[in-house]
């Protein structure tokens, strides 16, 4: 199975998103925007997961959730993969005080590993993706436009397992469906993950930090 681990952003923060980037998406003919409803920030990525790990992967994200409590977030910024200069992917940035987020993916990927699941590795930078390139092209043009928005603060309660059906969603494009959904923090202890979630089925893109940008 073909799996990420995410945060999805709340309904406010990707709606004022959306409305600044409406207005200048004709202005980038070379960039392919992503769908405001694919927006997340992948924590882990799993590109081929056994079937018979996810009983166990689900059991252990649902623990380390409920170790680590509820971040504060806010879609500020903007920045570019592999660099500026031959830049293949546009990304907004996520505002977080200190280290709980980073902390939150490390403990996620270390029980993806434990599972049997296979996570990528590589430096974790917390980001949306909000356009691709078939080619490189140069994007500081594009930074300086990006980079000064802030959208409306908000917390992160939860993550969500994400599993990928390439070729089933819309345009030929990956589906997605919500495999669970795991609480953040101490208040969630005593409860089970879910299968529910607001964005179920959705075509969430893996466009958070899925560990590699290429994809």
């Amino acid at each position: 199975m073909r799996m990420f681990v995410a945060i999805v952003p709340p309904d406010e923060a990707v709606e004022s998103l959306a409305e600044f980037l409406e207005p200048r998406r004709d202005a980038g003919p070379d960039l392919r925007w992503t769908d405001p409803e694919q927006w997340h920030l992948t924590l882990a990525f799993m590109p081929a997961a056994p079937d018979r790990v996810l009983d166990d992967l689900v059991e252990r994200l649902a623990r380390v959730s409920r170790r680590h409590e509820p971040v504060p977030l806010r879609v500020a910024g903007a920045g570019s993969f592999p660099n500026p200069y031959a830049s293949r992917v546009l990304w907004a940035g996520l505002e977080h005080d200190g280290d709980a987020l980073r902390h939150l993916a490390r403990g996620i990927r270390g029980v993806c590993a434990k599972a049997g699941a296979g996570p990528e590795g590589g430096p974790f930078h917390p980001h949306i993706t909000l356009a691709r390139t078939r080619r490189p092209v140069e994007a500081s043009r594009w930074l300086r436009v990006l980079d000064p928005y802030a959208g409306p603060a908000w917390v992160a309660r939860e993550v969500t397992l994400i599993s990928s059906h390439l070729g089933e969603g819309r345009g030929n494009r990956p589906r997605y469906e919500v495999v669970a959904a795991l609480p953040l923090g101490r208040a969630s202890r005593g409860q089970g993950p879910t299968g529910e979630h607001p964005r179920q089925d959705s075509d969430l893109d893996p466009g958070g930090e899925a560990m590699d940008w290429r994809r």
